[in-house]
């Protein structure tokens, strides 16, 4: 049923996905060599990486349309490690040159497996859990931190430094940006047959080559940050990296944490990463099933030379804006990134910068949650917080970081108000019994009010606390309950609890079992379950 789906999914809408695939490829190309620049590796290593994250993720991950490659968030997790690795090649009796990079072909090997054992596991299905002001956080810093990521690249090398660009080089740059722009933004108006992105480089590219305009290019890119050109051939396997375990020594630390960051990184950007793409095309991908396609990917590129990566929200929606949306999409854009390198390499170079800086600055606009300004005075304080904060931190740290901040935040948010939410209403029953009605969530955070509700010592004799209208959440909520009733039989009074779940009177039962004639059976006992670890289901 799985290859059936799949096979389905390539034949769908194959024109949209082929030209979006070859747009996409083309954007991919300086994202790769600028992320394999940060961590300090060859630039083949990065487009290598892409290849491979894009060519299995898009046959086996969980959302068709989404696309995979070499990203900046787990670059710079990698520069550390590989900066090490050089390090100590150098200082061995017989010196290793460039063993940074091989450890991190060792390390892919257990970012792989942590991230298939995610998917295993099943826990991709947690970020469905993640609030909406965190999503919108996470896209408006991400579209920032992509407009960042594009000014370096309206700098050009002068006598060997990189200096920003002035005069007539400046505003060639900006023309042909707002160019490309303009030609993105017009050419849909117009006709949506042909992808406008993949439409917008190549006429630019048409007037700076016929034009034999001086700007900086795909090349002269590479070639100003140290690497020699895109040629080169098919990825080979990396055996060697299993003769050099030893050089590992007391680093292994370093080794397996940077794997679990790299594995957290990646795994968080893709499963974001496919739940905006789940809302911009109203469908619903796999996050169990790209956790698993994420780690498979990240082994092939440690087993044969790619820097690794996860999904890349830029060309996802670069991909699905230009009518991409099955896996055929994908796999187009993975294999004519390899093509590039094998045969295209001397055409690929001639690309101005200025084009695809262009389309970045389109995708920046399309990501960029407008509506936030908008909305940010009619949603709660604590929500507009998060959704700053989010934003802010994405920027000024990484995305794992402020992915991670926010869903605390909000979490503690939500507990704090849920804790004042506690209500007891206070009745006295015909025969003198007095009846606190419970009303709201009993967890951790609201057991201090609960305790103060009752007035144990200037209670009647008789004692019924009723939880119809309320939940016992947490353990900590069972043992304020169990205390509570404790004091008041310790003060000689008949307490009756009624209307508790199955799973509150086992737990109870278990610690005081002579709370059995005070626990009070009916038909109309709420059937929910207990966060604890005391049930003999989860011991």
């Amino acid at each position: 049923m799985l290859l059936q789906k799949t096979l389905q999914n390539f034949t769908q809408n194959p024109k949209n996905d082929i030209l979006s695939g070859l747009t996409v490829a083309l954007a991919l190309v300086p994202e790769a060599v600028a992320f394999a620049f940060v961590a300090g590796i060859d630039p083949l290593v990065g487009l290598y990486g892409a290849f491979m994250m894009g060519i299995i993720t898009a046959l086996f991950g969980g959302r068709p349309g989404m696309i995979s490659g070499a990203t900046g968030a787990m670059a710079v997790v990698m520069v550390h490690l590989i900066a090490k690795g050089n390090e100590v090649g150098e200082t061995l009796a017989t010196p290793i040159e460039n063993l940074g990079l091989q450890w991190l072909f060792i390390t892919l090997l257990f970012v792989g497996g942590i991230q298939i054992l995610a998917g295993v596991l099943r826990l991709g299905k947690f970020v469905r859990l993640i609030p909406h002001p965190v999503m919108m956080g996470f896209v408006n810093g991400l579209a920032i931190v992509i407009f960042l990521s594009q000014l370096g690249l309206f700098k050009e090398n002068v006598g060997g430094e990189m200096q920003w660009m002035s005069g007539n080089t400046l505003l060639y740059m900006l023309g042909l940006v707002t160019l490309t722009m303009a030609i993105m933004f017009g050419l849909p108006k117009l006709t949506k047959k042909i992808p406008a992105a993949l439409t917008a480089i190549v006429v630019v590219a048409g007037i700076v080559i016929f034009g034999k305009m001086d700007v900086s290019t795909v090349g002269s890119f590479i070639k100003d940050g140290g690497g020699t050109g895109l040629e080169g051939g098919l990825p080979t396997f990396q055996d060697q990296i299993f003769t050099l375990f030893y050089t590992i020594g007391d680093n292994w630390s370093m080794i397996l944490s940077t794997a679990f960051i790299l594995a957290a990184v990646g795994l968080i950007e893709s499963l974001m990463t496919l739940n905006l793409i789940d809302e911009m095309t109203e469908t619903r991908g796999s996050g169990n099933r790209e956790c698993v396609a994420q780690g498979g990917a990240n082994i092939v590129n440690g087993l044969f030379g790619g820097m690794g990566g996860c999904a890349m929200i830029g060309q996802s929606i670069i991909n699905i804006n230009s009518g991409g949306r099955g896996r055929l999409s994908g796999a187009v854009a993975a294999v004519a990134l390899l093509c590039f390198v094998l045969f295209g390499a001397p055409l690929i170079e001639q690309i101005p910068i200025a084009a695809l800086v262009g389309v970045m600055f389109m995708v920046v606009i399309g990501t960029f949650a407008w509506s936030s300004f908008r909305i940010l005075h009619k949603i709660p304080l604590t929500d507009a917080i998060v959704l700053i904060a989010v934003s802010a931190i994405t920027v000024w740290q990484d995305l794992a970081i402020a992915v991670i901040a926010g869903v605390i935040m909000s979490a503690l948010s939500f507990a704090w108000k849920s804790a004042t939410m506690i209500r007891a209403r206070k009745r006295i029953k015909e025969d003198g019994t007095k009846v606190y009605e419970i009303w709201g969530p009993l967890f951790f955070g609201s057991t201090s009010a609960f305790n103060k509700k009752f007035d144990v010592a200037n209670d009647p004799e008789h004692i019924e606390i009723d939880f119809i209208e309320s939940q016992i959440n947490d353990h900590s909520g069972v043992e304020a309950l169990r205390n509570i009733a404790n004091k008041y039989i310790d003060n000689g009074k008949k307490v009756t609890l009624t209307h508790l779940s199955p799973d509150c009177k086992t737990i109870l039962l278990k610690w005081n079992p002579e709370f059995e004639t005070i626990i009070n059976d009916s038909i109309e006992d709420p059937r929910y379950h207990v966060a604890t670890d005391l049930l003999d289901s989860e011991v």
